[in-house]
């Protein structure tokens, strides 16, 4: 087999094979039917739904940038992922394969799952939600998860999915925010071998003084048996799931709703102050999710088993886990654990039970996988895997190598995937029978979608240049607003340029007119005037044999402005061939000779792990803090919140190299 570093040397691409291009969903036709007429394309792929009215008219941006897509069209979301399936003879099909964490297991039919939701959304539906109300749903990865956001939209009213790890109080800010009255938990959930309390924490979020001793606006709280750990009741409030679902009738009408009537808010992870909550609508946010879905992972529903490893508590989970893969009647793993639980080959374990073919994960799982060698996943049959997909970040080339190589046994397509909660839908990425795939690069905006890239003053720059990412033309499943607030929306996304969707993400074009990401432009450093891209410095540093993983932040430096400081994970082979001085030396010289002196780290500290959402972002504001000498911020958000408590230790006891 090719060496990953020859590879990487060689500045590759990797066309598709002729025996995939042949089958492919997408053929290169779809390109010139987009750009020769954009909204006669999106009016085609929504007319793949189920319309219970028609739509006529297809965009409506007289008030932008607030757009209204197929508004006058009626449908219900929860039907066209479920009810519509099982008319068309396919209830017996496997929706959902369920593994928890301590190994018990769920195999979920579409017919069961549809039987399933239309009791929840009775049950649910009797505590006094209709539409237009907001449900807080606070859930491990269990397919009661799935019933409860298909049921909450089955009735016409919003979810708001908050991460299962987030705390009391960040749990109450999203409730208060959303001014939900229904909050959906489980008594716990399983993770690293331990229960985590769930309903302990919401408990703790609706006591009346968290918030100035306001009330909470929740009236019930719907718990699902998981754990079967102990919990406090309220008699009256509290009700179990299951018992509410016994008592609920097993038929239940799916009503049509207009087409932008509202279907969630998502807050935005790593907010500070006030929550964001990004609003999504129905038509347009389901018309693309499902068409992504099916040409950027050409999805064969009736062969295919689609893996995306997202929580439910993020936007890939609502959008590549729960409805588009539903909307066109995939079948599915949904596992609630962390990937080395109870052993580093649990991944890809599942993917040999289950025969998956697709998988879609975050580089950062990706490099953790990397770290601990192939010689895990080597023990394990991933034959059946087809295609592979990344999301959350830029990929580095060489971990896009690694995971084509290794997962991929070297002949797959691998499809590298730019989006973001506020787009509601992969916007750029190759597709897999048509794009010859370049490690590293987005490459190129799918059929439908106009994407730029400009400098400060709003002019496109040329190839080779960095710039701000812009979306030019308004999409079927961009976000419709913050929740509650107008002003932030237009202030937060439309101010800079205007008339254009300013992304907040840095990115340039090559000489062949791919797209390669930044990161976000916040993650941009001023190094001596200099303007340099975090995620181009984790790559160099990646790119070097004994590095595993790394997060790279800008420091305050009284001389150059900002400074290069560097957290790196050494492959497990290489850790003990290098004392960390050695290997910050090493590395040092490396990234000078990879991107230049001016990009050369002021520190490189070495430690064992990085701090991480459960989605796999690494949250690079606890290591801002680290940096610059700050008490590390809120890490309620991390899957692993003793991480920073480790990099503390490490970093006060000496295990830092800098000039």
């Amino acid at each position: 087999m090719t060496s990953i570093d020859s590879l990487l040397h060689e500045n590759r691409t990797f066309p598709p094979s002729p025996e995939f291009a042949a089958q492919a969903i997408a053929q290169p036709e779809i390109y010139e039917a987009a750009a020769a007429d954009r909204l006669g394309f999106w009016a085609e792929q929504a007319r793949a739904l189920h319309w219970h009215t028609p739509f006529t008219q297809t965009l409506d941006w007289s008030d932008a940038p607030f757009a209204k897509w197929f508004a006058d069209g009626r449908l219900n979301v929860a039907y066209n992922c479920l009810d519509r399936h099982v008319e068309a003879g396919h209830g017996d099909r496997v929706a959902i394969h369920w593994e928890g964490e301590p190994g018990d297991q769920r195999t979920i039919t579409y017919a069961e799952l549809t039987a399933e939701v239309k009791r929840a959304a009775n049950a649910i539906a009797a505590l006094g939600v209709g539409q237009g109300d907001r449900v807080a749903i606070y859930l491990p990865m269990i397919p009661e998860a799935v019933v409860a956001m298909l049921a909450v939209a089955r009735l016409g009213a919003i979810h708001s999915v908050v991460f299962g790890g987030f705390s009391s109080e960040s749990l109450r800010a999203r409730i208060d925010d959303a001014e939900a009255k229904l909050v959906i938990t489980a008594d716990g959930g399983w993770r690293k071998g331990r229960v985590v309390t769930l309903k302990d924490t919401v408990d703790a979020a609706i006591e009346a003084d968290i918030t100035d001793g306001k009330p909470s606006t929740i009236e019930h709280v719907l718990v699902v048996k998981r754990a079967e750990n102990d919990i406090a009741w309220i008699e009256g409030r509290d009700l179990w799931w299951h018992d509410a679902l016994a008592a609920a009738p097993a038929e239940h009408e799916a009503e049509a709703f207009e087409a932008e009537n509202p279907l969630f808010i998502l807050y935005t992870s790593g907010t500070t102050g006030r929550p964001k909550g990004i609003l999504h609508t129905s038509g347009g946010f389901l018309t693309q999710t499902a068409y992504t879905h099916q040409n950027v992972f050409d999805l064969h529903p009736e062969t295919d088993v689609f893996w995306c490893t997202a929580d439910v508590g993020w936007v890939t989970g609502h959008s590549y886990m729960v409805y588009g893969p539903l909307a066109n009647g995939a079948t599915q793993v949904m596992y609630e654990g962390t990937p080395d639980t109870p052993h580093p080959g649990r991944w890809w374990e599942l993917i040999e039970k289950y025969k998956v073919t697709i998988l879609y994960t975050a580089p950062t799982a990706i490099r953790s996988f990397m770290k601990a060698g192939r010689e895990v996943p080597d023990r394990f049959d991933l034959s059946s895997i087809r295609l592979l997909g990344s999301v959350g970040e830029p990929i580095n080339p060489e971990a896009w190598i690694w995971y084509r190589d290794v997962i991929g046994g070297g002949k797959v397509p691998v499809v590298d995937t730019w989006w973001q909660t506020e787009t509601g839908a992969i916007m750029v990425s190759p597709l897999p029978g048509i794009t010859a795939a370049k490690p590293g690069s987005a490459q190129v905006p799918l059929p439908g979608i106009s994407i730029d890239v400009l400098d400060d003053d709003g002019k496109p720059v040329g190839p080779g240049k960095g710039g701000l990412l812009v979306i030019t033309e308004p999409w079927p499943s961009m976000l419709r607003g913050i929740w509650g607030d107008p002003e932030r929306y237009v202030d937060t996304y439309w101010s800079k340029f205007g008339d254009k969707y300013f992304a907040g993400d840095g990115a340039h074009y090559d000489e062949d007119g791919d797209l390669w990401l930044l990161g976000r432009v916040d993650d941009v450093m001023n190094v001596s005037g200099h303007r340099l891209s975090t995620a181009e410095i984790e790559s160099a540093l990646v790119s070097h044999p004994i590095v595993a993983e790394s997060a790279v932040v800008g420091a305050a430096d009284e001389t150059t402005g900002q400074a290069v400081v560097a957290f790196v994970i050494l492959r497990v082979e290489h850790a003990e061939d290098h004392t960390t001085e050695e290997a910050a030396v090493l590395l040092r010289g490396h990234v000078s000779e990879a991107i230049g002196a001016i990009a050369r780290p002021r520190n490189i500290f070495i430690v064992t792990e990085l701090p991480k959402t459960r989605s796999g972002k690494i949250m690079r504001r606890l290591l801002r803090d680290v940096a610059e000498g700050r008490a590390v911020g809120d890490t309620t958000t991390l899957a692993d919140t003793t991480v920073m408590e480790a990099i503390a230790d490490r970093l006060s006891g000496g295990v830092r190299s800098e000039d």
